[in-house]
């Protein structure tokens, strides 16, 4: 399975050792602001299993960022595939999330971006999405510093959402692979 390297990340699928750092994450109010509760120990083993499970199918996913300097899960982030119903899908979808501890040190970005340039590179993808509650202005600047960019035609209320939630309206970003390559090339 795919294993990538930033300069201060390894980017890495899930190890049984890992269920702890996860369910973690996921009971933590904070990090979980953006969606509609925490999850259970039960509800975060559940998820686990469907995370390991997208990289025996497709050989990438959403990878655990350990920190190189002390071998420390940080978070996650990488690229998963959306099918549910909305504008964009059937889509790949690059996400990330971090322990509160970690945020404000450019994880997410260099994360993110290395996971868009395997999108690109090695998976030849077309394009790429995201999406996010239109509150979380964090992400969406990790988005915009990624080089993607809002697809007004493409936000979207979620429909794995209750319908009378207040998290439902989702806007979308994207970013295609000549995008990208025209990115690159300004920054060599």
């Amino acid at each position: 399975m795919t294993r990538l390297e930033t300069e201060r990340l390894i980017l890495r699928p899930w190890q049984e050792s890992d269920r702890d750092f996860w369910a973690d994450l996921n009971a933590d109010p904070e990090v979980m602001r953006f969606f509609e509760t925490t999850r259970s120990r039960a509800e975060s083993d559940a998820i686990f299993e469907n995370l390991k499970g997208h990289f025996l199918v497709h050989t990438f996913g959403f990878w655990v960022l350990e920190r190189k300097t002390d071998g420390e899960p940080v978070g996650f982030a990488g690229l998963q595939h959306t099918d549910f119903e909305a504008p964009f899908t059937p889509a790949v979808e690059v996400g990330w999330r971090l322990k509160r501890a970690e945020w404000g040190k450019g994880y997410a970005t260099e994360a993110a971006t290395e996971s868009l340039a395997y999108a690109f590179g090695p998976l030849a993808l077309n394009e790429v999405i995201s999406f996010t509650v239109p509150a979380n202005v964090k992400s969406r600047r990790v988005m915009e510093r990624i080089g993607m960019v809002r697809d007004r035609a493409k936000d979207f209320d979620h429909p794995l959402l209750r319908e009378n939630s207040a998290l439902r309206p989702h806007v979308a970003y994207s970013i295609t692979r000549d995008a990208w390559e025209a990115r690159q090339h300004q920054k060599a």
